[in-house]
């Protein structure tokens, strides 16, 4: 099956129609593995400008049949290419027979032009010579064809000599191809399966490797003796027999194998030798007298200066531990006001002035008052409010809290052990956007980081990130997870008390390097529930070179197809859509797309904005190739990549290879994003990079974020012994557009924590296609499922999400994802809604409908709680705790700002026909 053009494995459904309509014959096919039902696949077939995709499914005893219409014996197969073969005759139930295949592009496994995959390439060079062509394929080979073989075999190894750095040996593989190749091939034929000639070959390419590890097996021997017992007698010499070089490759094998026992033995060999002349001399060593553990301090009272109306000047005094604001103005030696935080009422953010701020609070007989101060700075100003934040949360009599801190570090160590001291990058202190001196030392709820080429052992990175953060917050925090792929690790950590919060942990990782089966690229996740609030991390690495721009596309694509993490019930949605936050970070190697020099004169300036308007990643975003509706902190800090080690004062962009110079221009390769759900509650409070840490040649990158999160739900009303009143869900109709030439009848189905089970909708009830390339279909509310929530209560429905997906009725696979927030549906009125549809990394169309979420009267009560919904909600309440302030565009709009715009602000011209407008 592998060898059958015809056959493109794990393409996505948009991208196998759009190889269709390119061919554009009726007729033409191609088959890929379906995205419904695993080992099962997807017959996809064009006729009259229209794909028709069938389903080939696997029974009990693994014969395959086409899922035809009802009435036609279904046939079935051993294999698949059995099975195509039959089809391509008429009269089989298809719309038309199989008459042209689609091919599938060849792919070359290139690669990183850098040199970063070197580890990888003599893994490659071996799995072409092995297995590339096929044991089957040179044996059934006529002998006029094996000259052939042996030129395809050598183009193939010729393409991966280019960028190794095993130039020599590459040299003896390519002399063996051509010259010696046919040889073996003829003595296999004959039933001779020794290899004798790539044998010689091999002994010849590896003399090298027989004298370094002859001398480095001496070295370990001899170290090995000095800690044996003395008494003992000694182990026989064989320095005489280790230095002869002696070409066996079985030889070469056991003396690799006891470097790797002396290696492993020797510290348990040292150990054992050291505690026994211990015991034996009765040796007292220096007691060293164990230092005590650090106690949590209390942070210290922070004084602000501020502008008070037009030119008073005054101190504000936040005390976090006795939970109080002072107003001290200026000449005066005692507060003029003193308010305790159970009397803060809200804390606005001016949009308008970025150092204002408004803090509203009770006075004596419940009267409220607000007054307005002007930091020195909007770094001032956030300190200041995460100060009050904080307090607020210490302060509170909340069993569970709805606010965390969250940091993400990213850093690529570049095989290089780390610095005694990583207090700028965890304190988030150094370039760019980064904490206030106030507040750097706050410690965060949730410590997430990412690394890339780190060669400390699993272990000890794991024990060395606890014992810094227990240094500087003296805190000890307990670990929720570790997944690693080669050099590529994540870490999460968390304070002792959220420990028994974190539940649902999954981890997983995706290999992206040659060929996606090499782990030097790729990406590691770690997913879980904190209390009701669902996490995801990936920290990724990926292809680098600045001409590798599609090749980190595809990498971030692989990525999110095959990362498993999150609800199992959930798999069928694009990755993005399966997690309340999702953080996404790591080197992702994007570079500038600008001329060296250019680029170091504009960073001379400091023109950021120059640099990030030919900044790659941001261009494949504005053309939603990658990271469609993610967010990025603003970058003000220089590009953190490629620095010359041991200083951040110049850049190291020309690197020396045997095959020349390369260049590496200065770029931002380390990046932190994310992606909420709608009308959730997450601001990033920092995001830069460190300027004191320089074993690497990337610079770390941290981000810093607050995040609100919901706690499992208890009912304030117990239940009676009458039936309970029931939340309704209520459909009035849905609208879609998917990207498709299908003329399938699509369902809908509705996925959410507060549903018992997945609903479906009936078939749609409308369906046209005025554009080519794009289907409208639509829902009346008679075919769309009322939906009961399993809790009928506010607060609860408030914090809840429906995920929807559009699925075909004959696949049974996706159209499209997309989630809608259940907080601005609440009402006895229905509400419209309008968003994108996403699968697989890809926008597929959008959706548009009425809706309503009706509550009874009895369970309509709420919480104050320490945040509140985004500006701009339907409900028109008084600006929460950590609002914004309200501008008059904003606070007018009935609109949740989390959701698109209505069709006018539509980029896909498409998505117009939901007006009429063709």
């Amino acid at each position: 099956m592998a060898a059958a053009s015809w056959y493109h494995r794990d393409i996505s459904r948009v991208v196998a129609e759009e190889l269709l309509a390119k061919a554009g014959r009726d007729g033409c096919f191609l088959v890929r593995d379906s995205e419904s039902v695993s080992g099962a696949y997807a017959l996809c077939l064009l006729f009259q400008r229209h794909v028709h995709t069938y389903r080939i499914l696997p029974d009990e005893e693994g014969l395959l049949s086409v899922q035809t219409i009802q009435g036609i014996q279904a046939k079935c197969f051993r294999t698949l290419p059995d099975l195509i073969s039959a089809y391509q005759q008429p009269n089989n139930g298809l719309v038309t027979p199989l008459l042209y295949p689609v091919h599938r592009a060849r792919q070359v496994a290139e690669e990183d032009s850098d040199g970063e995959e070197g580890r990888g390439s003599g893994h490659m060079a071996s799995m072409e010579l092995a297995g590339g062509a096929g044991a089957g394929l040179w044996l059934s080979a006529p002998l006029a064809s094996r000259t052939h073989i042996s030129q395809q075999l050598h183009q193939r190894l010729q393409e991966q000599v280019h960028s190794s750095p095993a130039s020599d040996f590459m040299g003896f593989m390519a002399e063996y191809l051509k010259h010696h190749l046919q040889l073996d091939l003829e003595a296999l034929r004959h039933g001779h399966p020794q290899l004798r000639h790539l044998s010689t070959a091999l002994v010849t390419a590896c003399r090298a490797l027989h004298r370094q590890i002859d001398f480095t097996l001496a070295g370990l021997e001899t170290l090995a003796r000095v800690f044996d017992p003395p008494m003992s007698p000694r182990s026989p010499v064989r320095e005489q027999g280790l230095l002869t070089s002696d070409p066996d490759l079985e030889l070469l094998l056991n003396k690799i194998s006891t470097v790797n026992h002396l290696l492993s033995s020797l510290e348990k060999k040292v150990l054992k030798s050291l505690q026994e002349t211990v015991s034996k001399h009765n040796l007292a060593l220096p007691s060293v007298a164990a230092a005590p553990p650090p106690t949590a301090k209390p942070l210290a009272v922070q004084s602000f200066e501020v502008k008070v109306g037009k030119s008073q000047r005054a101190t504000l005094t936040v005390d976090v531990e006795s939970g109080t604001v002072a107003i001290t103005k200026r000449g005066s030696g005692s507060p003029e006001e003193t308010i305790p935080q159970d009397k803060i009422l809200q804390l606005i953010k001016y949009q308008s002035e970025q150092s204002k701020v408004r803090l509203v609070y009770n006075r004596e007989l419940q009267r409220s008052q607000s007054r307005d101060f002007i930091f020195s700075s909007a770094r001032k100003r956030e300190a200041f409010c995460q100060l009050l934040q904080l307090m607020k949360i210490q302060h509170s009599n909340l069993d569970e809290p709805d606010l965390i801190s969250v940091y993400v570090g990213t850093w690529n160590m570049g095989s290089t052990p780390p610095p005694r001291s990583l207090a700028s990058w965890l304190t988030s202190r150094g370039l760019g956007h980064t904490q206030d001196e106030t507040t750097a030392c706050i410690p965060h709820d949730i410590y997430v980081i990412g690394t890339q080429e780190n060669s400390l052992g699993d272990r000890e990175w794991v024990e060395f990130l606890r014992a810094s953060l227990k240094t500087l917050m003296a805190i000890d925090y307990r670990v929720v997870a570790l997944q690693c792929l080669w050099s590529i690790k994540i870490v999460v950590l968390v304070k002792p008390e959220h420990e028994r919060r974190i539940s649902h942990v999954h981890t997983s990782s995706v290999k992206t390097g040659i060929a996606n089966t090499l782990g030097n690229k790729g990406a590691v996740g770690v997913s879980f529930l904190f209390n009701g609030t669902s996490f995801g991390f990936v920290n990724c690495h990926l292809a680098s070179g600045s001409e590798k721009t599609h090749r980190r596309n595809q990498n971030y694509s692989d990525i999110l197809r095959s990362l498993v993490l999150g609800d199992k019930r959930l798999g069928a949605f694009d990755l993005t859509l399966r997690f309340t936050h999702l953080f996404w970070f790591g080197d992702l190697n994007y570079r500038l797309d600008m001329d060296v020099q250019d680029i170091l004169a504009h960073l001379t300036k400091k023109e950021f904005e120059a640099l990030l308007a030919v900044d790659q990643l941001n261009l494949e975003r504005e053309k939603n190739k990658v990271f469609l509706r993610f967010n990025e902190g603003d970058i003000s800090f220089p590009p953190t990549y490629r620095y010359e080690r041991g200083s951040r004062d110049s850049y190291m962009w020309q690197k020396f290879k045997p095959t020349g110079m390369r260049i590496n221009v200065p770029s931002w390769c380390d990046r932190i994003l994310w992606k909420s759900h709608p009308e959730t509650h997450v601001v990033c409070n920092s995001y830069g990079c460190t300027d004191d840490i320089v074993t690497s040649d990337h610079s770390p990158v941290f981000a810093t974020f607050e995040v609100g999160v919901t706690s499992q739900f208890v009912p304030k009303k117990a239940p009676g012994s009458g039936p309970e009143p029931l939340a309704c869900i209520e459909w009035e109709s849905i609208e879609v557009i998917i990207k498709t030439t299908s003329r399938s009848k699509c369902y809908i189905e509705f996925h959410s924590y507060c549903l018992e089970e997945a609903q479906r909708s009936g078939e749609n009830t409308s369906q046209s296609c005025d554009i080519p390339g794009f289907l409208k279909l639509g829902w009346s509310a008679k075919h769309l499922p009322v939906l009961n929530p399993i809790l009928p209560d506010l607060e609860y429905l408030g914090d809840q999400h429906l995920l929807l997906s559009i699925k075909g009725v004959e696949s049974c696979e996706s159209y499209g994802e997309c989630c809608i927030a259940m907080r601005s549906m609440i009402g006895s009125m229905a509400q419209q809604f309008e968003t994108f549809l996403f699968h697989r990394g890809e926008e597929t169309g959008s959706m548009r409908g009425w809706m309503k979420v009706r509550v009874p009267k009895d369970r309509r009560s709420t919480r104050e709680r320490l945040y509140g919904t985004q500006p701009g909600s339907a409900h028109h309440e008084p600006w929460p705790w950590g609002g914004a302030e309200p501008s008059p565009d904003v606070l007018f709009r009935s609109r949740p700002r989390s959701l698109p715009e209505p069709a006018s602000s539509y980029t896909n011209p498409a998505y117009f026909i939901f007006e009429g407008v063709p």
